[in-house]
């Protein structure tokens, strides 16, 4: 029995030692676009028909680093796209889709908080928020991503997004909550809760993401073990402001915009 347990214990021992606390993950979002309806179909009619001209899909690639106290997710530039902006017209609009290059994540894990730096009409924000998490549903289903086992967790999350309506020959902005089902799968065999967007809630590396349905899907499709601990830098490029101010901000942004929005209007998509 002492010689089962010395085993055991040794065996346990070396495993706890081979898994991998560090390291950098690339992943691939996709976006559905094709059932997008600026408004909600309260749009005329020539536009809500030009929304065709839209493509059906997009996909970025991001970058994750990670460390056991913390990690950064940013957007992947690629130099055989548009560096992570197209712009459409549909209608008399302008309507361009930002990649979400404009945003870099850094997650404090002991600290439970949120570091973003982003961009807005051209101007930098540091906005410093605490880690919300979601109510997760564990489940025991499990599948194979990279060359991990990874396991299924579900959740709600209900936000809150713009909606442009058209009245009057007007373009309106308005604000209404978006609920959706989050499907992540992550590892235990990468004990570190880093991943994209849900950082810090769940007991391994997120590996992959499926938001509303398929309507937004991030996978993992290369995994290194190797990670240079000094690029993992919290972001200070940009005005400091609390979630709470930043919200203000933007809106105030956003309304000064709409008042000076010509007839072509021009909508951003992030």
């Amino acid at each position: 029995m002492k010689k089962f347990f010395l085993i055991t214990a040794t065996a346990f021992g070396l495993f706890a030692q081979a898994q991998t606390k560090e390291g950098k993950v690339v992943y691939e979002r996709t976006v559905q676009l094709s059932n997008l309806r600026l408004g909600g179909g309260n749009l005329p009619p020539e536009i809500q028909a030009q929304m065709a001209n839209l493509p059906k899909s997009r996909t970025d690639q991001f970058e994750l680093l990670f460390t056991p106290e913390h990690s950064l997710y940013q957007f992947l530039p690629n130099a055989a796209d548009d560096g992570g902006n197209q712009t459409f017209a549909a209608g008399g609009m302008m309507i361009q889709m930002r990649g979400g290059q404009n945003t870099t994540t850094y997650v404090d894990f002991a600290r439970a908080t949120q570091i973003d730096q982003r961009e807005i009409m051209d101007k930098s924000f540091v906005v410093t928020d605490t880690l919300t998490k979601l109510q997760w549903k564990l489940s025991e289903e499990t599948k194979p991503v990279l060359n991990f086992t990874a396991h299924k967790a579900t959740a709600t999350t209900i936000n809150q997004r713009p909606r442009m309506t058209m009245e009057n020959g007007q373009m309106k902005r308005e604000m209404v909550a978006d609920t959706a089902k989050v499907i992540a799968w992550y590892t235990t065999e990468v004990p570190v809760p880093a991943g994209p967007n849900y950082a810090g809630q769940l007991p391994g590396l997120i590996l992959e993401l499926d938001v509303n349905n398929g309507q937004s899907v991030t996978k993992a499709i290369e995994f290194s073990p190797k990670v240079d601990p000094k690029k993992i830098k919290v972001p200070n490029d940009g005005k400091k402001l609390t979630a709470a101010e930043f919200g203000k901000e933007r809106e105030k942004m956003m309304e000064e915009m709409q008042k000076n929005m010509p007839q072509g209007a021009r909508f951003r998509m992030q």
